[in-house]
This record gives C-alpha cells, sequence and structure tokens, in this order.
C-alpha cells in the first residue's frame, strides 16, 4: 500500500474530515472537547512523513512556566512532541521515515496529537493567559454576559 493510500485508509477509518491538497498534503480536523478542534498537517516529503499540529498561539505571560510544562509533557508522548515557531506559537510535530508509517502507526500518532492538545490546552490558557481569562471574566460579569465557556477557569478568579 503506498503511503497515500495509508494516510487515506486511516483518515476514512477514523471518519475525520481532511481536504488532501495537490502536493501530497493532508489537512486534518481533530474534533476534541476542551479544544473544540485541532487542526493539522499530514505532509508527504521525499523521503519523510511529518505532522504538524497547531494547538496555541504565544503565551501572553509566565512564558518559563509554559516552556517547562511543554518540555517535561514532551518526555511522555509516543511519537510526537511540542515545539514553538519563530513567533512563539505551540505546535506539536512528528517526524519519521515514510517506511515506518502505517496505518496503525498513524491512528496512534494522530491519537496521541488528539489526546495532548485536547487534554492540555486548559493547562497551557491557565499557565499563559490568566490575566486576560481574568479580564474577560470580569467584563462577562459586567455585562451580564454567559460564563459557560469560561467555567473550566473559575478557580482563577476565585
Amino acid at each position: 500500500m503506498s503511503l497515500d493510500q495509508v494516510i487515506k485508509s486511516t483518515l476514512d477509518k477514523a471518519g475525520l474530515e481532511y481536504d488532501r491538497k495537490a502536493d501530497g498534503r493532508y489537512f486534518v480536523t481533530l474534533p476534541g472537547t476542551k479544544k473544540l478542534q485541532t487542526n493539522c498537517w499530514l505532509i508527504v516529503r521525499d523521503h519523510a512523513f511529518t505532522i504538524e499540529a497547531f494547538v496555541c498561539r504565544r503565551p501572553d505571560e509566565a512564558h518559563e512556566d509554559v516552556y517547562r510544562f511543554l518540555l517535561r509533557r514532551n518526555a511522555k508522548l509516543y511519537g510526537v512532541a511540542y515545539t514553538v515557531d519563530a513567533l512563539g506559537d505551540i505546535y506539536l510535530t512528528a517526524k519519521l521515515p515514510q517506511v515506518t508509517v502505517t496505518e496503525e502507526e498513524l491512528d496512534k500518532l494522530l491519537g496521541q496529537v488528539l489526546e495532548a492538545a485536547d487534554n492540555d490546552f486548559n493547562t497551557l490558557l491557565e499557565l499563559g493567559f490568566a490575566s486576560s481569562i481574568r479580564r474577560e471574566w470580569a467584563w462577562r460579569v459586567s455585562r451580564g454576559e454567559s460564563l459557560a465557556n469560561l467555567q473550566a477557569f473559575k478557580h482563577l478568579v476565585d
């Protein structure tokens, strides 16, 4: 089975939304609960296969705490690692030889991307955006707006 067939078959079996680009890239949407969706690229290169998943924009504050969390978390992840780009935005990435990509392996890697992005999202927001969350909470309270999607962060304002 070609790598293209492996990717399509894996994504179809998982019921994931994706768009195949002409240059061998796939744009995949992974559904989550805390982070409602994680967008990632599956990129087929000459000899390598890469996954790049956007997790969170550059933190507003406590950069050292955020990066310490990411480095510690990297030690527990399977096949992927947290990285930051030149702007400081946070990604999960994987790079492996094409010959190692099977349906089972790709499914594991996508599962790890989803687990990490979804389960770490609120922690990253708490660490890197606590002041913004508090301001948003106060603004919504002052206007009588819903706090429903901020309930996970209630402990930051109590």
